[in-house]
């Protein structure tokens, strides 16, 4: 029986968590970097409709970007599968001697090596996949999925993008709340990630805070700038 009894392992193929991570924070950031930069010289009702469009555009936007790269990941691991198995109908020799010179590599002994790679390679597709595994890094069994990707994405930033714009919907004309909204966000996301990297909640989560801070502060200073050139 698998030794599973006392831990169990975060699924870190299926695409998702990677996926919804970067879209709340880029939703969080990007969206409270427009409203400062908007809010910095420009009406609440102008803030409000930038934020909307802001959401809107850039959930689509992540969601079609995830799901064409991570279909682009996966048709490349197709065609490297596609590679193997015709070197393997070609040169299955060749291929089971690299396979032993793989599992030497490994600690294993030559002789017992030779015994698990004969074992390996009488099936085919389970051989290729052991092959590409080691020479690749990755299962072409357990490729992630495009669909729950862009999904997560797009919810995601959304999610994430709504966050300053609270105080605005709830009808305070208040930038610093926004500011304030989205601060306390990307806290949140930063110790929510946190959870599934096992790294301290603190850190990750004042790592997200300055970086949007950075982020946020820049695009009110350029707001600033343009709206001051403009008038």
């Amino acid at each position: 029986m698998p030794h599973d009894f006392d831990h169990r392992h975060s699924d870190v193929s299926g695409g998702w968590l990677r996926a919804a991570t970067f879209g709340a924070m880029d939703g969080l950031v990007s969206n409270t970097a427009l409203i400062a930069g908007v809010a910095s010289s420009a009406s609440a009702h102008t803030v409000v409709l930038s934020g909307v469009a802001g959401l809107l555009a850039g959930s689509f936007s992540m969601a079609l970007g995830e799901y064409t790269s991570v279909t682009t990941a996966n048709e490349q691991l197709q065609s490297e599968v596609r590679v193997e198995l015709r070197s393997f109908a070609k040169h299955p020799q060749a291929e089971e001697d690299e396979l032993v010179v793989t599992l030497m590599g490994m600690g294993m002994t030559r002789d017992t090596a030779t015994r698990a790679a004969e074992e390996i390679h009488r099936d085919e597709h389970r051989a290729v996949h052991f092959h590409l595994s080691q020479e690749l890094g990755v299962d072409p069994r357990e490729m992630p999925s495009p669909r729950l990707a862009a999904g997560s994405s797009f919810g995601m930033f959304a999610v994430g993008a709504v966050v300053p714009l609270i105080p605005y919907l709830l009808g305070y004309e208040s930038l610093w709340a926004g500011l304030l909204c989205g601060g306390v966000g990307l806290l949140i996301a930063g110790a929510a990630a946190a959870r599934f990297t096992a790294q301290p909640v603190w850190r990750a989560a004042l790592r997200q805070l300055a970086f949007g801070a950075v982020a946020i502060a820049a695009t009110y200073l350029v707001g600033t700038l343009i709206g001051a050139v403009t008038t």
